[in-house]
């Protein structure tokens, strides 16, 4: 939408994301809904105008110049890039230059050609035609290429063509532009020296190390470096970085701080963590290292590299979600004109085939400007080798460019050769600028080269023999660099020796470290349970709390229940549904798994905690029973009862997401790295949905405290069971998450069960059992992801019900449930135990059996799957003295479900029940089967009735 304003000089005002068209929203104000950003630029004068229309061919030739004149600049180190000749640049197109006589016409080019700062100058300014071409060219047919007339935002247009044209911003109080003056110079041939120096280094003394080099790349090193200290003056405290494995040990040991000696001890075989965490630690081109960087005029920033797996693009939702949460837990203390991106900022680097290629750059783009995620803009570096492992451009993507995906949010980028470090800084300086003004992501495609193959063993000449003949017969970047910086007189031949010299022998100082010292060589460990973590601890350490008391007082209950349904004066809907959740309030019992949920998050809101909650219309629930936010059904306002009744200083966020499921749920996650007082939750549509997640399950949630030393209490709530949705709604794949376990497979004396698993798998059947679950992720003094298999039918099924007291102070989560209903345990003859609510169909078709075979068969719930309850399990069991079978019932196919991770387990079990002899458990359930379910309903209801009967066979 626009707003022009006439006061002087006309401005436009440009609200929202500016996608062709108004987007339609909600009118939300709830907690975390950040408002789309507002930004100014003076608009077109009416003389502007005026001269606009009287000069239309030199318009559209500008234009034209603007939107194509990447498609002709110097941007590949290699001249590999197939330029046809541009006609669009050709000013005879547009009837101009058609004679020597043309060339010297003039034009005035006040509106058109940007000379000034904005708003300077009314008065009419004559240029020649030639001199007009050769400024245009001179701007934009150089060593950078610009795209940002894709942009259906004016003011971004005006914004850049302004910028580049006058070399001037805005405002007289903007920063000027950036100079490359000699002592930047020097900065710049250090960094590139330094990197090729260390490269060179490694090769020597590890001739066999995959070491993933720079070596054709070095500018990625001086881009970063203008980008931080950009920022910094801005005042930007915090980065969080996000990169694959190309050039990370450069970036590392050099701006990054990372000791070259902890680097060599791990190069040797040595841990990059603490050798009493237990850890299994991680791969050499994953290291991580957040130093503080200093710049000149006081001016810092922390750079925070965040972890990430050899699945290329999977860190960047991570570093998203970790610069959100930041940001927010920064907002909370920060003066009232703080805003989003002011102190927090993102940047990801990529590789260009894994930029095209990989989905979740796509997903992650696609949140860059939603209310509930955006972060202010993220800067994307694309280091560019125009081949993707070893596959060319040509097989790579069916675009021009790499960067193209980003047009997708209209995104500017600035293709910049990488031979020119110095045109490297100054894109990286226009690129912080844009993101700075519009809080909107912004692509630098670096382009470059890359020296040797996939690493450094890899013969690429194989498959591409042209590119990699040209790559062995040039010098590297640091070798062009120190010709012209001798050229100019900046450095002398003694500058550069020095250098590399000193920085050499830099290197073999921290390696004798560790070749003198042996074992005794303590590296240094990053930053772990410090900062905002601190006062948590390790799950192994004495002083874990690992079984907390999770219950609450029942007036905070009463208070928390009533202000989840609390619907304002004159708020006009359908709220029929608060009469339920109100009358069990009252009552003391029939509290349903919305209302415990409500109680989880309001209680620990009391208690000063967080609690944020995304996925797919969660605010609803996707089963229409959380109503967690109200929408007016006459204004779409939308409130959140619980943050408008409760006043606490913990705060409920619902984050209704778009359609995504790996760079949500890695978003989700990368919040939870953030801090230990926020309860993320991601809650799939149906349990299934995980899937498209299956690399942040595998890489970050299940391994990431023993591959990097990172704790998260990140919850995954997946709706779990069998009602004849067909293959895909019916299953959370619950076996998936067992598998990745570490669950121990027998009891170990003097061990607790939970001390080191990896993540805990509940399926809980009542209210109170997951409202117990929910609070213990908080009320311990560690983290650990939790996997819930949620309720679907279960949401509404009296039977699946709880009461008060079972919510009050003293209670807890029960990871086994005995059967209440029987009377006489010395009668049961067959214990069927069972996980979810298949336990409600079970315990109803026990009713409708004769007294002396109810009497028989006892049901008893293992609600925590992993780590398995040996000892509660063992406990029940022990009650029952008379028992001839037992069995494990689910109603998943064989193949499926949990059997496979408890029939080992409870093997364990019963031989200590039994006192030694062996005694089986027998399987009850469908087949195997290569779906979850059937789609077709006659054979659900068969194969469901042949399980059902199975349990009570032979009594």
């Amino acid at each position: 939408m626009w707003l022009v304003k006439r006061k002087g000089p006309s401005v436009a005002r440009q609200v929202g994301r500016l996608a062709g068209g108004a987007h339609r929203t909600y009118h939300d104000e709830s907690f975390g809904y950040r408002k789309p950003h507002e930004y100014e630029f003076p608009d077109y004068t009416s003389t502007q105008l005026q001269n606009r229309a009287g000069n239309a061919a030199l318009q559209r030739f500008v234009d034209s110049m603007r939107m194509h004149g990447h498609r002709a600049a110097r941007i590949d180190p290699l001249d590999l890039i197939h330029r046809e000749e541009v006609a669009a640049l050709n000013p005879n197109r547009y009837g101009l230059g058609l004679s020597e006589e043309g060339l010297k016409e003039q034009f005035d080019v006040n509106g058109i050609v940007w000379t000034k700062r904005v708003g300077q100058g009314e008065e009419e300014e004559l240029w020649t035609l030639e001199d007009i071409v050769k400024r245009l060219r001179g701007v934009y047919v150089g060593n950078i290429g610009y795209e940002f007339m894709h942009s259906p935002s004016k003011t971004e247009r005006l914004w850049f063509s302004h910028l580049l044209e006058s070399q001037s911003l805005p405002s007289p109080e903007d920063r000027p532009l950036s100079v490359i003056d000699d002592q930047k110079k020097r900065r710049i041939h250090e960094l590139l020296a330094r990197s090729e120096v260390l490269d060179n280094f490694l090769q020597a003394k590890f001739p066999n190390l995959k070491r993933y080099g720079l070596e054709g790349g070095e500018s990625m090193l001086p881009a970063l470096d203008a980008l931080f200290g950009a920022a910094a003056a801005r005042g930007v405290r915090h980065a969080m970085l996000a990169m694959p494995h190309r050039g990370r040990l450069n970036l590392l040991t050099d701006l990054l701080q990372y000791p070259p000696s902890s680097l060599f001890h791990k190069i040797k075989g040595g841990s990059e963590l603490p050798e009493d965490l237990g850890a299994d630690g991680d791969v050499l081109s994953h290291l991580i290292s957040s130093p503080t960087i200093k710049y000149g005029g006081g001016a810092e920033i922390k750079v925070s590299l965040q972890a990430n797996p050899s699945h290329l693009e999977a860190v960047n939702p991570i570093a998203l979600g970790k610069t959100r949460a930041k940001q927010l837990s920064l907002l909370k203390t920060s003066p009232a004109d703080c805003k989003l991106g002011d102190r927090v900022m993102c940047v990801q680097l990529h590789g260009d085939g894994s930029f095209s290629g990989q989905g979740v750059v796509m997903e992650s783009l696609g949140m860059s400007n939603l209310p509930h995620f955006t972060s202010g803009g993220s800067v994307h570096l694309v280091v560019d080798n125009n081949i993707g492992y070893t596959t060319p451009a040509s097989g790579a993507r069916s675009s021009q460019y790499c960067s193209d995906i980003g047009k997708m949010i209209n995104a500017p980028v600035l293709h910049v050769n990488g031979d020119y470090p110095e045109d490297v800084a100054r894109a990286m300086d226009i690129a912080f600028r844009y993101r700075d003004y519009f809080r909107k992501d912004i692509i630098v495609d670096l382009l470059v080269y890359r020296r040797w193959g996939h690493n450094e063993l890899d013969l690429p000449g194989i498959t591409s023999p042209l590119m990699y003949e040209k790559i062995a017969a040039r010098k590297s970047v640091p070798q062009l660099y120190e010709e012209k910086l001798l050229t100019e007189e900046v450095l002398t031949a003694a500058d550069i020796s020095r250098v590399r010299g000193d920085y050499k022998a830099y290197l073999e100082s921290e390696l004798a470290k560790v070749t003198s010292g042996g074992a005794s060589f303590t590296p240094s460990y990053p930053s772990l349970l410090e900062e905002q973590w601190k006062g948590m601890v390790w799950p192994r350490s004495k002083d874990a709390v690992r079984d907390p008391v999770t219950g609450v007082p029942l007036d905070t209950l009463e208070k928390v229940g009533k202000a989840s349904v609390k619907v304002p004066e004159g708020y006009v809907g359908d709220f029929a549904w608060r009469t339920v959740g109100e009358h069990s309030i009252e009552k003391g019992k029939g509290i349903d798994f919305a209302t415990a949920e409500a109680m989880a998050f309001g209680s620990l809101m009391l208690e000063d905690y967080d609690v944020r909650i995304s996925g797919q219309d969660v605010g609803r629930g996707t089963f229409s029973h959380r109503h967690a936010m109200l929408v007016n059904q006459k204004t779409e306002g939308v409130i959140v009862p619980l943050n408008d009744e409760l006043e606490a200083q913990g705060k409920l966020e619902l984050a209704n997401s778009n359609l995504s499921e790996m760079a949500v749920l890695g978003f989700e996650y990368g919040a939870s790295w953030e801090r230990p007082t926020l309860l993320p939750i991601w809650e799939a549509q149906f349990g299934d949905f995980f899937n498209g997640a299956q690399i942040i399950i595998d890489t970050y949630i299940a391994s990431s405290e023993t591959k990097w030393g990172r704790q998260s209490g990140i919850v995954l709530m997946l709706p779990h069971g069998l009602d004849g949705a067909g293959p895909e709604h019916s299953s959370s794949r619950i076996e998936r998450f067992l598998q990745l376990t570490n669950d121990r497979y027998a009891m170990e004396d003097g061990h607790p069960v939970n001390e080191n698993i990896n993540m805990h798998v509940a399926f809980p059947t009542t209210p109170a059992q997951y409202f117990h679950l929910l609070r213990r992720q908080m009320s311990r003094n560690y983290r650990r992801p939790l996997v819930i298999a949620g309720p679907k039918g279960m949401l509404r099924l009296a039977a699946a019900s709880s009461s008060l007291a079972d919510l009050a102070e003293g209670t807890k989560f029960k990871p086994v449930l005995d059967d209440e209903a029987v009377v006489d345990k010395s009668t049961v003859k067959r214990v069927a135990m069972v996980s979810g609510k298949f336990y409600y169909e079970l315990i109803k078709e026990r009713q409708s059996k004769p007294a002396q075979v109810q009497d028989q068969v006892a049901f008893v719930r293992v609600e925590e799957l992993a780590p398995f309850p040996f000892a509660q399990l063992q406990s029940v069991l022990e009650a029952y003295p008379n028992v001839e079978e037992y069995t494990w019932v689910q109603e998943e196919p064989r193949n499926q479900g949990a059997w496979g991770h408890v029939q080992p387990r409870i093997q364990e079990v019963l031989k200590a029940v039994s006192g030694g002899s062996r005694v089986g458990v027998e399987y009850r359930g469908r087949k195997e089967s290569a779906v979850p379910a059937t789609g077709v309903g006659k054979i659900y209801q068969v194969q469901q009735r042949a399980v059902l009967d199975s349990v009570f066979e032979g009594l």
